[in-house]
């Protein structure tokens, strides 16, 4: 009897501070990853604080070597970055241009990998904006982002003092979210699995 393992999902993002509302994000959707059976490993503050991207520089400093092997090993991936002057945050673009270290692995860059992406920013146009930027990088990428990708508002009453998703009709939903997102990535990481 053939067994497939448990889907390893990575999760990137947030800022440089620990425990910002886009590492929050990733933290709750993992979270329900796990619930739902699956394995994380989250990369985040002080381990995204890696040099800039060097395609013709081949010395990789010990973070991005950890980060390069998760993600190579990743049967999904989810990003979360929050929204800066609309943008994707040099942070978090920087960490995903080491995927290219994976364009001659055997499963080029990622593909058929499906892709999660979060944002976050202080008010809906950059929060959409960067929504949109992170599902497009990951097209280039060669994954699949999933259908849902979760905006976030960090101008609505979102977070509690706790640091958690508030018990009001906005933290609600982006709990909802979250945990959705988490449910299609497993969905699909488990379809592009190979049996054991």
């Amino acid at each position: 009897m053939t067994t497939t393992p448990q889907p390893f999902i990575v999760g990137l993002g947030g800022t440089l501070r620990a425990n910002s509302s886009t590492e929050r994000a990733l933290r709750h959707c993992l979270a329900a990853v796990e619930r739902q059976g699956g394995r994380t490993r989250l990369f985040a503050a002080e381990e995204l604080d890696l040099p800039m991207y060097a395609p013709h520089e081949l010395e990789r400093t010990p973070r991005a070597l950890e980060l390069v092997k998760a993600l190579r090993d990743a049967d999904a991936v989810v990003v979360g970055s929050p929204g800066y002057h609309g943008a994707v945050s040099g942070l978090v673009k920087n960490a995903l241009d080491y995927i290219e270290d994976l364009r001659e692995d055997p499963r080029v860059y990622l593909d058929n990998t499906p892709w999660g992406c979060i944002s976050c920013a202080y008010g809906w146009q950059a929060a959409v904006g960067t929504l949109t930027q992170l599902r497009s990088i990951g097209h280039a990428l060669r994954a699949w982002p999933t259908p849902l990708g979760v905006a976030i508002n960090s101008a609505d009453a979102v977070w509690a003092p706790s640091g958690e998703l508030a018990d009001t009709a906005q933290g609600r939903a982006v709990a909802d979210q979250l945990e959705l997102l988490a449910s299609q990535l497993l969905a699909f990481a488990q379809t592009t699995q190979v049996p054991a």
